[in-house]
């Protein structure tokens, strides 16, 4: 999966695959092998090279799509998106007809649904949160219209490529 994620300013391109029980992250160019577990809820522990680190995430109160990573005494406010998703997006003002489908990108489980079948949502209003890799992620509307289908529950288990959410 690639994602592109700005800490302080700086923008990062990171590509993240699993490999066994590792996390392959390649990060502008450099490759880490991590292995990750979550002791507890928002608490993540992840070993590199010998080398544990504890880490607990939060979303940003300031920025919608932001999370706070604090490791040790130090908190990093991190912006996270995918570039596939933010290509699909029409520009503002412009409205696209016909249906339109929020796919998830990866396996994950739906933990929250934001919007109910026949609402009339905005473009990039939060409409469903699938949780990935440990990472919670909020679907967005990807345009103007009406919910007409929500195909999964909370709880449910979801494959990379399955329709969420269809919204004509």
């Amino acid at each position: 999966m690639k994602l592109t994620s700005t800490l302080n300013g700086e923008t990062r391109e990171i590509d993240l695959r699993h490999d066994g029980d590792l996390l392959r992250a390649k990060i502008d160019g450099r490759e880490y092998d991590l292995e990750i577990s979550e002791p507890e809820s928002d608490v993540y522990l992840l070993k590199h090279e010998g080398n544990i680190y504890e880490v607990f995430i939060s979303l940003s109160n300031e920025k919608g799509g932001a999370v706070v990573a604090k490791i040790d005494s130090q908190e990093l406010e991190i912006e996270i998106a995918d570039p596939k998703k933010l290509r699909g997006l029409v520009s503002d003002g412009e409205k696209e007809p016909g249906l339109s489908e929020i796919k998830t990108a990866m396996p994950g489980k739906v933990v929250n649904v934001l919007k109910e079948i026949g609402v009339k949502v905005e473009k990039g209003e939060g409409i469903i949160v699938v949780e990935a890799m440990k990472m919670q992620n909020e679907m967005k509307a990807p345009k103007e219209g009406t919910i007409t289908e929500i195909r999964f529950k909370v709880g449910e288990t979801v494959n990379a490529g399955d329709v969420l959410v269809v919204i004509e």
